[in-house]
Parts: structure tokens; C-alpha cells; sequence
């Protein structure tokens, strides 16, 4: 199976105070953690911005879909971007999430099997911005948004998913940084 890696990161990140994926952990910013974390998992990667200024020599850059609110429209780029790079599937990983377990993409492509996407779980949440969708995907876009729907789970459910989690104790894989103290709170485990 061909996969396609696409770091979403066209949130405002307002809760941070803005530019997050540009914010430094361990002396790096969160956006080239999760460029280095993708780069190997593909060869085919791409960023997905909204409308942020973001340049990266050898990584794609794709732009949201602009009449789409929220990470859906990171996904629809994405699922595009995977078709124009002829793949099976793209896999979606957020900016803010600096500890991806090293077998992600490997796991959700092992319980993929007949289903449109395999979303990651950790302590008893789903993670849609985690997950392994097959580029067709895309066809069933504009009949979803034709109900009003916009999240990624309601698109999983549409196109049948299975969810394949990973332990969130002692520290979960898929911890998200939305805040400053979040941030703080990463920086303390990236110095451990």
C-alpha cells in the first residue's frame, strides 16, 4: 500500500496565542518535530496550511480547502494531495502532537482491511487527525458536506472506520499541545 504522510496544521491555534505549529520544543519547532516524524514514514509529505506562511525545502505545501471550517478541510488537501501522488491512502497527523508512536502508520495500515479509514485511540478518546484514510475517501466528501456535517469523526463513521488504540499510561503517545502550559508541560518530557 502506497501512503502519502500530511502534517494538518492550518488550526489558528488560538488558545496558544497563535503561529503554534512554529513554536519551539527542545529547541525545535513543532512543525519540523512532525516534518522529521513523517519524513519517515513516506516519501510523499506535505504540510496543510490554511492560510499561514510556511516554507520547508522538500516538503509539500497544500493549502486547506478554504469553503471548509475546521481540520476537515486539512483533510480534504490531504486526501487531494494523496491522489495527485497516486496513493492508497494518506495518512493525517497533527503539528501538535510531538510523541507519535514510532509504529502508527504501521498499525493502522495492519487493521485498515476493508474499512475507509483506521483512526488511533488512546485512553478511551479518539484521535480522527490520527489516522490512515484510503484516497477514496474523497468521493464521499461532497455527499457528507451536502448533510451539514464537518468533523472527521462523522466522515470516519460515513466512510467505516476502525480504531486501533495504544496505551496512554504511564504517558499517552497522542498528547496534544493547545496551550502554553501544555507546552511547558511537553518541554518538561522532552527534558527527561
Amino acid at each position: 500500500m502506497k501512503i502519502a504522510a500530511v502534517i494538518l496544521a492550518g488550526g489558528e491555534g488560538s488558545r496558544i496565542g497563535g503561529d503554534k505549529p512554529m513554536r519551539l520544543l527542545g529547541g525545535t519547532t513543532l512543525l519540523d518535530r512532525a516534518i522529521d516524524y513523517a519524513s519517515g514514514l513516506s516519501d510523499e509529505v506535505a504540510v496543510a496550511v490554511r492560510d499561514q506562511l510556511v516554507g520547508h525545502a522538500g516538503v509539500a505545501i497544500i493549502r486547506d480547502n478554504p469553503t471548509i471550517e475546521g481540520p476537515l478541510a486539512g483533510l480534504v488537501a490531504a486526501l487531494g494531495f494523496g491522489r495527485d501522488e497516486d496513493a492508497d491512502a494518506v495518512l493525517t497527523l497533527p503539528a501538535d502532537m510531538p510523541f507519535l508512536p514510532p509504529d502508527l502508520a504501521d498499525r493502522l495500515a495492519e487493521r485498515l482491511a476493508n474499512n475507509g479509514a483506521a483512526i488511533a485511540t488512546s485512553g478511551g478518546y479518539l484521535h480522527p487527525v490520527c489516522g490512515l484514510w484510503l484516497t477514496a475517501t474523497l468521493d464521499f466528501v461532497p455527499e457528507y458536506l451536502a448533510s451539514g456535517r464537518r468533523s472527521l469523526r462523522g466522515l470516519a463513521e460515513t466512510v467505516g472506520y476502525v480504531a486501533v488504540d495504544w496505551p496512554a499510561d504511564p504517558e499517552d503517545p497522542f498528547f496534544n499541545i493547545n496551550t502554553s502550559a501544555e507546552l511547558a508541560q511537553a518541554e518538561r518530557r522532552v527534558q527527561r
